[in-house]
């Protein structure tokens, strides 16, 4: 397992990683965006253009093994590969620049991207160097005109984004480590 970090980086050697003693390997290659460190660490790891590679939002610290088998199994055999998402449940407003209701969004057909996102090292690799400015892999995937999959999730994948959402993750990790 690879993770990407700023060149400069100088608090993941703080920590104690001896339980991932030869399955976790840092690149020191992180660039100014999501898609330039991911960029970066495909050419960094070396691996061929057919294997399959995840890409994995740090912040999404409750990703379940569960999970993850079941996307493997669903997109190991896909021609495009696909990620993580969950379908939309709540009703969706778009606002306008006065904080008020322009109109409600059809949430039919959405669904709420997470990671990881499973793609061919080449075809993500080709994808990251012709569209830079997707928020996500999948997002460069689509530039290239193709359809990544969606494989069903489940909201504890989340993402950690405001502090509130800190005592959420505790709670998800503290309930699976008992």
């Amino acid at each position: 397992m690879f993770v990407v970090l700023a060149p400069d980086d100088a608090y993941f050697a703080r920590y104690d990683w001896s339980h991932c003693a030869g399955k976790l390997e840092p690149l020191y290659c992180g660039g100014a965006t999501r898609a330039a460190s991911v960029a970066n660490g495909l050419l960094a790891s070396e691996l061929e253009a057919d294997d399959w590679v995840l890409v994995h939002d740090a912040a999404r610290p409750c990703l379940s093994a569960a999970l993850l088998t079941r996307m493997i199994a669903e997109l190991r055999d896909d021609p495009v590969g696909g990620i993580l998402a969950v379908p939309v449940a709540d009703t969706l407003k778009r606002g306008d620049a006065q904080q008020r209701i322009a109109h409600t969004e059809p949430r039919e057909g959405l669904w709420q991207a997470q990671t990881p996102q499973m793609f061919r090292v080449g075809l993500m690799a080709q994808a990251l160097q012709q569209c830079q400015s997707g928020t996500d892999e999948a997002s460069a995937i689509e530039a290239l005109g193709l359809q990544p999959k969606l494989v069903a999730s489940d909201s504890s994948n989340f993402k950690v984004t405001y502090p509130q959402d800190i005592v959420l993750a505790e709670l998800l990790l503290k309930a699976k480590s008992n």
